[in-house]
């Protein structure tokens, strides 16, 4: 692939991930499966997603998190965000 073609999909991704997290925080439901439509076209492309993006979800069960489903806690200068649907974490840096 060219290195034009190659920026013009990247480009495509990024905007289409960003519509499928907008589709998300609208439609609670099928939260989930938008998200993970998210993570596959960013991973197809080789695109890692914004941080914004990163904190939204768990990426272990690609469940969006909503007022109910995740906990976050300060701890070590790091901020955890515990998913309550598989009991799993994630630790992001304090900035």
């Amino acid at each position: 692939m060219k290195k034009q073609n190659k920026a013009k999909a990247k480009r495509e991704a990024s905007e289409k991930i960003k519509f499928l997290f907008g589709e998300a925080k609208k439609n609670l439901k099928k939260a989930t499966p938008f998200v993970a439509k998210a993570r596959k076209i960013g991973m197809k492309v080789n695109l890692p997603l914004a941080k914004e993006y990163k904190i939204k979800y768990c990426k272990h069960c690609n469940t969006y998190f909503t007022s109910g489903n995740y906990r976050v806690r300060t701890r070590n200068n790091m901020v955890v965000y515990s998913c309550l649907t598989c009991k799993k974490y994630m630790k992001f840096k304090l900035s």
